[in-house]
This record gives C-alpha cells, sequence and structure tokens, in this order.
C-alpha cells in the first residue's frame, strides 16, 4: 500500500485513496476465499460420485489451500500493479489542480510568514475583545453599585426632606441652619467635656500629692 497520505485527495473525496484500495483489495480476497470453497465442495461432490475413488476430502482440503496460496501470490502481485495505476491515474488530484473551496487562495495567495503574522494578529483581536468584555463586567458591576449607592443617598435625601418639615412645623426655622447651630452647639459641648475633664485630672492630681 502506499504511504503517501494523499491530503488533497482526501479533502476532496471524504476518504483516503489508500482506504478506499485496501477495501477493494479485501473484497477481491474475499470473493477469491469463497471461490476456492465453492470449487472445493464442486470437487467433493464430483469424486463422491466416482466409484473407487481413494482421494480423500483432507487431501482435497490440501489442494485446495496450494491453490489458493499460488492464486493470492498472483493476486497480490496483480493488485499492487493496479493499486498503482489507480492512485495515479484515478484517485490523484493532478499538482496543477485547485479544488473550487480554494479558489480564494488563488486569488489572495499567503506565504508561511504572512499566515502567522494574521494568526498572531486574530490572537491579539480575540485577547482585546476579552479584555474590553472584563471591562464592560467591571463598569457593569460598578454601576449597579452606584445604582444602590444613589437608592441610599435618596432615602437620606428624603429622611432630611422629613425632619425639615418637621422643623417647620414646630416653627423652628430653616433645617440646615438649625443643623449648622446644632452643630456647632454640639462642637461647643464637647470643648467644655473636654474642658472639664481636664480640669478633673487636675485634681484629682493635687489630691494625690497632698
Amino acid at each position: 500500500m502506499s504511504v503517501d497520505p494523499m491530503l488533497y485527495e482526501t479533502q476532496f473525496f471524504g476518504f483516503t485513496p489508500q482506504t478506499c484500495m485496501l477495501r477493494v483489495y479485501i473484497a477481491f480476497q474475499d470473493y477469491l476465499f469463497e471461490m476456492m470453497l465453492v470449487v472445493e465442495g464442486v470437487m467433493l461432490k464430483k469424486l463422491d460420485g466416482i466409484p473407487g475413488c481413494k482421494i480423500s476430502p483432507s487431501q482435497i482440503r490440501k489442494c485446495t489451500e496450494k491453490f489458493l496460496l499460488f492464486m493470492k501470490e498472483h493476486f497480490d502481485k496483480l493488485f499492487s500493479k493496479m493499486e498503482e495505476m489507480l492512485l495515479q491515474l484515478v484517485l490523484n488530484i493532478p499538482k496543477n489542480v485547485l479544488l473550487p473551496e480554494d479558489k480564494v487562495q488563488e486569488q489572495y495567495p499567503y506565504s508561511e510568514e504572512e499566515f502567522q503574522a494574521l494568526q498572531d494578529e486574530l490572537q491579539q483581536l480575540q485577547q482585546q475583545c476579552r479584555d474590553e468584555a472584563a471591562v464592560e463586567q467591571a463598569l457593569l458591576a460598578e454601576l449597579e453599585e452606584q445604582k444602590v449607592v444613589q437608592a441610599e443617598l435618596e432615602k437620606i435625601l428624603q429622611c432630611f426632606d422629613g425632619l425639615e418639615n418637621i422643623c417647620r412645623e414646630h416653627g423652628a426655622g430653616n433645617f440646615k441652619e438649625s443643623f449648622a447651630l446644632l452643630t456647632q452647639s454640639s462642637k461647643k459641648l464637647q470643648d467644655v467635656l473636654k474642658d472639664v475633664e481636664e480640669k478633673s485630672k487636675k485634681m484629682k492630681q493635687h489630691d494625690q500629692l497632698m
């Protein structure tokens, strides 16, 4: 059997030419074996009808096997020539012939270096697409977080609006001004508390010395 991979022929036929020849070889060989069995059966019937015949079935089988071996050897030689002819003249695509699906290669030929450059560029574009997709996911996640924060801020603003309305109802004036005064008063109270704590510490220290 030929060892040439014949890849272009495989692309066109959908099977390797060597596989086709192997199947043909097996089919012919099976027919040869079947023919020998038929011949052997006919010979046994003929000899069985001859009175006083001393040829036994085992002798017939040996003769059949020898003849089969002889036929197989000649068949292999003939098949080898037939295979060579079929692979060269029937199952072979000439080097100057392009398949219809490969016509584009004739219009836009590329060298191995150019093809590799295209492959590299394709990989870079794919990586960029993956990076952009990751950035998009991050932006979407950040947008969701901003929506949550905005919702919380709206709740706080609603709370402040409610407090301002309460202040107006009780004559407390502007809520922002009241809140600013409350903050200043709180700071003054903190300063006074801090001053009291310092004086208390000094008095304790004085009592300990006494």
